[in-house]
C-alpha cells in the first residue's frame, strides 16, 4: 500500500499522505465501509473522488482508526469519536490526514497554471510579497493555506480574500503564519509547507 509519507510535527500532530495508484476494487479490498460511506461513495459520478474516498479511509487505518470512528457534523466537518481532531484533503493522486490534540487543518493541491486566473478572488495582501519567479508554486500555497484555515474555523462564511491573510514569506522557508480575522474571531496559526511531484501540500496548526 503506497503510504507516500508520514510526518510526526509534534507529539500531538502527525500527518499522513497517500500516494493513489491502486484502482478502486484494489482500494474496496478488506476494507469496511460503514452505511453512510457506502451511500456517500455511490453518489460520487468520478471514480478519481472515489478512490480519494477510499484512500482517506486506508490512511485512518494507518493509525489505528476504522471508517466508524469517523463522523461528520452538518456543517460538513469531520471529527473522530476519540475526541482528536482532524482534517481530511485529497486532490487528483494525493490525499493526506492530519490528526491531533489540537485543531488542525489540511490541504493538498495539484500545481496547475488555472491558480493564476482565479487569484483574484483569495489573494490580497500577499501579492506584495509574491514570488515573481514562481507564481504557481506560491499562489498554491497560498490558496492551500487559506483552505486549511477555513476548515479550521468553527463557524464558516469565511472570505477568502478578506478574513485570511497570510504573512509574508519565501517558498524556501516551508513555513509562514496565517490569519482568522472576522467579527469577534480574531486568531494566529503556524502554517506548513512542502511540494512534492508537483503538488504542494499544506497544513495549519496552534
Amino acid at each position: 500500500m503506497p503510504l507516500y509519507k508520514k510526518i510526526q510535527h509534534d507529539e500531538h500532530t502527525q500527518i499522513l499522505v497517500w500516494e493513489i495508484v491502486e484502482s478502486k476494487v484494489d482500494l474496496l479490498a478488506g476494507l469496511f465501509l460503514n452505511k453512510r460511506s457506502k451511500k456517500r461513495i455511490g453518489s460520487m459520478r468520478s471514480e478519481l473522488q472515489q478512490r480519494g474516498f477510499l484512500s482517506i479511509r486506508h490512511l485512518l487505518r494507518q493509525v489505528g482508526y476504522t471508517d466508524s470512528d469517523l463522523f461528520y457534523t452538518e456543517d460538513g466537518k469531520p471529527h473522530l469519536k476519540d475526541g482528536k481532531h482532524i482534517s481530511i484533503t485529497h486532490s487528483f493522486t494525493f490525499s493526506a490526514i492530519v490528526i491531533s490534540d489540537y485543531e488542525v487543518g489540511i490541504d493538498v493541491e495539484k500545481n496547475r497554471e488555472k491558480i493564476v486566473k482565479i487569484a483574484p478572488k483569495f489573494v490580497a495582501d500577499e501579492c506584495d510579497f509574491m514570488a515573481k519567479e514562481n507564481v504557481i508554486a506560491f499562489l498554491t500555497v497560498v490558496w492551500g493555506a487559506k483552505e486549511s484555515l477555513f476548515k479550521i474555523h468553527p463557524d464558516g462564511g469565511l472570505l477568502f480574500k478578506h478574513h485570511l491573510p497570510i504573512e509574508p514569506f519565501k517558498l524556501s522557508d516551508q513555513k509562514t503564519r496565517g490569519w482568522i480575522k472576522k467579527d469577534n474571531f480574531y486568531e494566529v496559526y503556524q502554517i506548513y509547507f512542502e511540494t512534492f511531484k508537483g503538488f504542494t501540500l499544506v497544513y495549519a496548526t496552534n
